[in-house]
C-alpha cells in the first residue's frame, strides 16, 4: 500500500512539473507608452516577473532602472517627460473636465506613440535589421490603440498591461464586450457601483458620452494628421494583464484574455529609514501617513486647504508623517515631513493606524494589504471611483478636496479613530485580497508563457471582436424582429380592415333589398 502511495505522489509531481515546465526563453519588447510612475511601477514589476523567469526584456521606458541580466532599457526620458510633482490647479483644469480629460489624453497617447515608433532603435527593429529577434510585445494602453503598431509590424502576439481598472471606453475594441452600465461604473464615475436609478442612468450617459468622445477625438486625428498606425489593421491583445481584484474592484464578467494581477507591485518589506522609525516608534497614540503621491506636489494645494491639513492634524494626538516638498510654514510639532517616504514599509508598520491619500490605484492596494483604514481626497481620473470601492467596503471615507475645512477634516479623523469598525473592515479586506489561488507574479508567468506556447491563444478571445457595433449591441436582430412584429400587425390590420370592409359591403347590399 505504502509503494502505491509513493508512486502516485511521485506521479502527481512529476504531473505538476510538466504543467509548469516553462518554454524557452523569449525574447520580449516591451514598451512603456506613459509617463506616470504609477504606471511603470506595474509595468516593471511585470516585466521583473518575467526576466526572473529567465526571459529576455528589452524596455522603451522613461523611467531608467538600470540594465541587469536578461533586461535592457532604453531611455525615452527625453521624448517622453515624466509626470511628478504636477501643480494640483493644472491637473484639476485639465483632468477635472471629462471632455478635456479625453481629448488630452487622446492626444498624448497618439504623441508618445509617435516619439516611441520614431526612436531610432525602434526603427531599426520595425524594419527589421536588429541582431534580436522579438516574440512579444508588452505595452501599455490608454486612449488609442496606436500602441499596438510595433506588435502588428513585427506580426508577433501582443500584452497589455493596464495598471488601472479597465478604461471602460476601450473595453469594446481590446475584448469586443462592453461593461453594462446598470452594474459597472465608469472608469471616469464618482461611484464603485451605481446602485439608484439617478446612478445608473448618469451612468449610462457618461459610457456613451465618452465612448463618442473617444471616436471623435480618434476620427479627427486620423483625418488631420494620418499616421502609419491608422492604415493597418492593427492586432488585437492576446492577454490583457489588469491591475485590478475583485475586493478593490466590484464583480464583474471578464472574458478568459482578461487575468487580475492587483497588487503585483506589492514588494516585500525593507528596513524604514532610522530617523523615521524612531518616529513611528515613539508614538504611543499611533502614526497617520499623509500623502497624495508622486503626481500631485502637496505644497500647489490652495493655501485654505493647506491650513485646514495642519490645524486639523496639530490638534489630534497621533503624529504624522506627512509627504511634503520644500519647508512646510507653521509646521505642526506632531508631524514629520520630508520629499519622499518609504510608503509600502510604513504602511505595514503595526503602529500605523491612518492613510491620508488621493486615491492613487497604487496606494490603495498598499493599503489594502496592509489593513490600513483611509481618508481619500480623489483628485481625478479613477481616484474617486477607487475610493468609492473602499467606502463601500467600509474601511474608507472620502472627502472633497477643495470645501475642506479643520472641523470636517478633524471629524473625520476622529470617526476614524474612534469607530472601530473602519480598522476591522480593513483587516478584513486585507484577508480576501491575500487569499488567492495564485499570486500576480505566478500569474503573469503562467499566462504570458500561456500565450508563447500557444502562438497566440487565439482561443482566449471573444467572438464578439469579430462583430460591427449594430451586430453586437443587435441593432440589425431588434430592427429585423420589429420589422417582422410591424408586418404581422399589418397583416392582421389589413386583414380585419378587408373582413369589416366585405362584411359593411354585405349588410349595406342586404339592408338596399330589403326596402
Amino acid at each position: 500500500m505504502s509503494s502505491f502511495v509513493t508512486v502516485l505522489i511521485a506521479f502527481s509531481a512529476f504531473s505538476t512539473l510538466i504543467q509548469w515546465t516553462p518554454v524557452d526563453a523569449a525574447n520580449i519588447l516591451a514598451v512603456e507608452t506613459i509617463p506616470g510612475k504609477s504606471h511603470w511601477n506595474v509595468m516593471r514589476s511585470v516585466l521583473r516577473a518575467l526576466t526572473e523567469r529567465g526571459h529576455t526584456v528589452t524596455v522603451f521606458t522613461p523611467f531608467v532602472d538600470g540594465d541587469r541580466d536578461g533586461y535592457m532599457e532604453v531611455d525615452v526620458s527625453e521624448q517622453m517627460v515624466p509626470v511628478v510633482g504636477a501643480n494640483l490647479t493644472y491637473l484639476m483644469e485639465t483632468f477635472g473636465h471629462k471632455r478635456l480629460f479625453v481629448s488630452f489624453a487622446a492626444n498624448v497617447t497618439r504623441a508618445d506613440c509617435d516619439k516611441i515608433h520614431e526612436h531610432r532603435l525602434m526603427v531599426d527593429i520595425m524594419n527589421g535589421v536588429t541582431e534580436r529577434k522579438f516574440e512579444l510585445v508588452i505595452t501599455e494602453p490608454f486612449m488609442s490603440e496606436c500602441v499596438a503598431y510595433v506588435a502588428s509590424v513585427l506580426s508577433v502576439p501582443m500584452v497589455y498591461v493596464v495598471p488601472t481598472p479597465i478604461s471602460t471606453f476601450l473595453e469594446r475594441p481590446l475584448t469586443g464586450h462592453s461593461p453594462n452600465p446598470a452594474a459597472i461604473s465608469h472608469v471616469l464615475s464618482r461611484r464603485g457601483v451605481p446602485r439608484t436609478f439617478t446612478e445608473r442612468f448618469a451612468n449610462a450617459m457618461l459610457t456613451v458620452y465618452c465612448s463618442l468622445l473617444m471616436w471623435y477625438a480618434e476620427r479627427q486625428h486620423q483625418m488631420d494628421d494620418p499616421r502609419p498606425y491608422d492604415a493597418v489593421h492593427l492586432v488585437k491583445p492576446s492577454l490583457i494583464l489588469s491591475n485590478t481584484h475583485f475586493i478593490t474592484e466590484p464583480a464583474r464578467p471578464l472574458t478568459p484574455d482578461v487575468v487580475e494581477i492587483g497588487g503585483i507591485h506589492l514588494a516585500p518589506p525593507e528596513p524604514i529609514p532610522k530617523d523615521i522609525l524612531e518616529f513611528i516608534d515613539d508614538a504611543p497614540q499611533g502614526v497617520i501617513y499623509f500623502t497624495f503621491g508622486s503626481v500631485v506636489s502637496m505644497s500647489t494645494l490652495p493655501e485654505n486647504v493647506q491650513i485646514a491639513f495642519r490645524e486639523a492634524l496639530a490638534s489630534v494626538p497621533q503624529k504624522v508623517l506627512w509627504k511634503y516638498e520644500g519647508e512646510m510654514e507653521n509646521k505642526p510639532k506632531n508631524v514629520m515631513t520630508r520629499k519622499w517616504f518609504p510608503q509600502r514599509d510604513i504602511l505595514l508598520h503595526p503602529n500605523v493606524k491612518l492613510f491620508i491619500s488621493h486615491g492613487g490605484i497604487s496606494g490603495v492596494y498598499e493599503a489594502v494589504d496592509a489593513g490600513v483604514p483611509v481618508i481619500g481626497f480623489p483628485v481625478f481620473f479613477d481616484q474617486p471611483r477607487n475610493i468609492d470601492n473602499l467606502v463601500d467596503a467600509g474601511m474608507a471615507i472620502c472627502m472633497d478636496l477643495l470645501s475642506v475645512t479643520k472641523e470636517t477634516f478633524l471629524n473625520a479623523v476622529l470617526e476614524i479613530f474612534n469607530n472601530d469598525r473602519y480598522q476591522k473592515n480593513a483587516k478584513l479586506v486585507s484577508v480576501l485580497f491575500k487569499d488567492r489561488p495564485m499570486s500576480p507574479v505566478e500569474s503573469v508567468v503562467f499566462w504570458t508563457e500561456y500565450v508563447l506556447r500557444h502562438n497566440g491563444a487565439a482561443h482566449l478571445k471573444s467572438q464578439a471582436l469579430n462583430l460591427k457595433w449594430y451586430q453586437y449591441f443587435l441593432v440589425d436582430v431588434i430592427s429585423t424582429f420589429l420589422f417582422i412584429v410591424f408586418i404581422f400587425f399589418f397583416i392582421i390590420y389589413y386583414g380585419l380592415k378587408m373582413v369589416f370592409k366585405y362584411i359593411f359591403k354585405y349588410f349595406h347590399i342586404v339592408k338596399a333589398k330589403r326596402e
